[in-house]
């Protein structure tokens, strides 16, 4: 038998001892769900294990880094550029996934002013565990919503759409790391007495065998403080949160896949018990603009989020996300994780039957949508026929009057607003939610009338009065379709692209970034770089400083997939 046959061999069996023999999958048909991303990339995979314990992890991690293999952290796999997933099948060793997502297990601290989440904690399942005690995690719609977990917000500095709370962050984490030397060692920096040995330190973690003695109150910081300040400084020629922002670059956070992260301990915030909803429309981007700005230099406190929906993007959800929308207020969002679940393990067992349609179950849920009654209230409806631009700005009640106050100032003859019932903002939000899967629903749907999907993740500059693209003509011609939206008072927008049939969706790409480039923006902005972009100079040696084997998620942001680095 070959060496390298044997070593596989060999590697094999010493997971399945740690792990159990029904978690450690080898079968293509089984592993597909793993090796495949949420909206892109796809590659191949010797094994993906499953560990039931944090020492189990840590085991199938020594094994792992013995043998020689590239590790993959996967939790969720809800992101949306490849980056917990295999791309490709050019790597010079093979690649391992380890899936956390049996670990998910949440520590409430100081009556829920913090938590300690393991890897496969969601960020569901967070909020539901905070809900009694008045209080909300970093997320509380949009990726919470498909069953996301907490450590992948923090690696990948997710933003999210909450205003005040700035992208996912903390100094405090329990992680894994392996120096130049090939020395795997585990880091307890979560602030946490919990002994020395690798062993002690998980065992007593998994259980929760600590107390308010073992915790310790330093400076660290367990989420981005002092963002509020910072997004409100409008004149400033940088974005307000993005990817490769050395601010937010910290061990765990940030870290993309490049170590593995075995905990993580961060801040919580207050719930907003009563909120109101304003629904706002405007036919001059500079109009938003200035409304943005005095949002931003005049109110008191901030909004709790503003979120922004052109009307191309309004009618896309309209059509092409309503089958979810229904699903959400339907089942809820508590039975969401598990319906998405499943709808990937009946395409996985779908795709095998090469005689059925391509994209079967999401031709059928886009059927039965269509056949729904109509789900967005008039008021909505109006608001699309005389605007196209849309403002979902969300406020706490007792700052109602000053916002409406300064509404009434600024509204005109082409821009208007109205107050949302609750029945309206929840309808409202809801529709902007499904916004995101509108692309990948279309595409699903009509696979021959487009190339494909190009969807940046940007940040613009914090002064910048010219906000709403304005393409080349010829640029403007590759495309199908246009969706716009995004976080607009931290001006981090989602644009997504469906590119016409013969358009070289890479080049149309790389076309974007140079637009971009001359604009000062950042991209990504809050989704990781993952196998999409490249990673700035600063970003690459962040993660050359925590993987400088190049041992863990080989290849991400365009860096090398050999050992070392070794091009």
């Amino acid at each position: 038998m070959p060496a390298d046959a044997q070593r596989r061999m060999e590697l094999l069996r010493s997971l399945r001892q740690i792990a159990g023999k029904r978690h450690v999958l080898t079968r293509p048909d089984a592993t597909r769900r793993y090796r495949t991303g949420f909206r892109f990339g796809s590659g191949k995979t010797l094994a993906v294990v499953r560990p039931g314990t944090l020492l189990e992890q840590w085991r199938v991690l020594d094994c792992c880094v013995r043998a020689g293999v590239i590790v993959i952290s996967q939790a969720s796999n809800t992101g949306l550029t490849g980056g917990s997933t295999p791309d490709g099948d050019d790597y010079d060793r093979d690649v391992v996934i380890v899936s956390v997502a049996r670990l998910a297990g949440i520590f409430v601290l100081d009556g829920g002013q913090q938590v300690v989440c393991l890897p496969g904690a969601t960020l569901h399942a967070l909020e539901r565990r905070l809900q009694p005690l008045g209080r909300e995690p970093h997320s509380v719609i949009g990726s919470s919503c498909f069953g996301a977990s907490v450590i992948g917000g923090v690696c990948n500095n997710s933003g999210g759409a909450l205003t005040r709370r700035g992208p996912a962050y903390t100094q405090m984490a329990l992680f894994a790391q392996v120096d130049a030397g090939g020395t795997l060692r585990l880091v307890n920096h979560l602030g946490i007495d919990l002994g020395d040995a690798p062993e002690q330190i998980l065992t007593r973690l998994q259980a929760g065998r600590f107390d308010d003695a073992d915790v310790r109150h330093d400076d660290a910081a367990a989420s981005a403080h002092d963002y509020p300040r910072h997004v409100r400084d409008v004149d400033a020629d940088t974005p307000a949160r993005f990817n490769a922002d050395p601010r937010c670059l910290f061990e765990a956070s940030g870290s993309a896949g490049k170590m593995m992260v075995f905990a993580v301990r961060l801040d919580t915030f207050e719930a907003e018990p009563q909120s109101q909803t304003f629904y706002i429309g405007c036919n001059d981007p500079a109009e938003l603009g200035t409304l943005r700005r005095l949002i931003l230099t005049e109110c008191a406190s901030l909004p709790i989020a503003g979120e922004y929906i052109h009307r191309d993007a309004f009618d896309l959800a309209d059509r092409y996300g309503k089958d979810q929308f229904v699903t959400i207020e339907r089942l809820g969002t508590g039975r969401l994780p598990r319906f998405f679940a499943l709808k990937g393990r009946v395409d996985a067992a779908l795709a095998r039957l090469r005689w059925l349609p391509e994209n079967l179950s999401d031709r059928l849920l886009f059927a039965l949508g269509k056949l729904w009654p109509d789900h967005l209230p008039p008021r909505l409806r109006s608001w699309r026929d005389r605007f196209a631009h849309h403002l979902l700005l969300r406020v706490s009640e007792d700052e109602a009057g000053e916002m409406r106050a300064l509404l009434d100032r600024w509204r005109g003859t082409a821009n208007d607003y109205f107050d949302c019932t609750a029945i309206e903002a929840r309808k409202a939000f809801l529709h902007r939610f499904v916004v995101a899967g509108a692309a990948v629903r279309y595409r699903a749907i009509h696979p021959r009338q487009t190339a494909g999907i190009v969807a940046l993740d940007i940040a613009l500059r914090r002064n910048d009065a010219d906000w709403f693209e304005a393409l080349p003509a010829d640029l403007d011609a590759a495309l199908v379709h246009k969706i716009y939206y995004g976080h607009f008072l931290c001006h981090v927008l989602h644009q997504d692209y469906i590119v016409a049939p013969g358009q070289d969706c890479l080049a149309i790409e790389h076309r974007m970034w140079a637009l971009l480039d001359q604009r000062g923006a950042r991209y990504p902005a809050e989704h990781n770089v993952g196998h999409l972009y490249p990673a700035e100079p600063a970003l690459a040696d962040f993660y050359r400083t925590l993987d400088p084997g190049n041992r863990f998620n080989a290849g991400i942001g365009g860096m090398s997939k050999k050992r070392d680095y070794n091009d």
